[in-house]
């Protein structure tokens, strides 16, 4: 069996105003914004170059979800953006407004720094470090 995990809901309080954020601001495209019969949209958007993950923006529906926009995970980095340039995308997004929780890191996994979206979700900007070569045979 193959199988990935395609689209993960994220509560928003704006349709608009995500997809400002998320295209703008860190570079997502925007896959999809499908009106519906009940008032609600299908938004989706992906980052740039990504194929099979991607976001659906959900517009919280009642009191219960709108308490839970921007804390979907107890406070706790719950979103991971992998970049294949971290110094170009952090000074982009850094320009664009995006506010960084902490300086750029040099971990042995790779480079990261904390942000908050719009709302205030934390996500790891992250370039992981290059794979270890194989070790050659004698």
């Amino acid at each position: 069996m193959s199988a990935h995990i395609a689209l993960t809901a994220l509560l928003v309080h704006d349709y608009d105003e995500a997809v400002d954020f998320y295209t703008r601001a860190l570079g997502f495209t925007l896959v999809e914004d499908t009106p519906r019969p009940d008032g609600s949209r299908w938004v989706v958007v992906r980052p740039g170059g990504a194929a099979e993950s991607a976001l659906l923006l959900a517009r919280a529906k009642d009191e219960a979800q709108r308490a839970r926009v921007g804390d979907q995970t107890g406070g706790r980095v719950g979103f991971f953006l992998h970049t294949d340039d971290f110094a170009r995308d952090h000074a982009r997004m850094t320009a664009a407004g995006v506010r960084f929780l902490e300086e750029p890191r040099h971990e042995a996994y790779g480079s990261v720094a904390v942000f908050e979206d719009l709302y205030g979700n934390r996500w790891d900007l992250l370039q992981p470090a290059p794979a270890p070569a194989p070790a050659q045979e004698a």
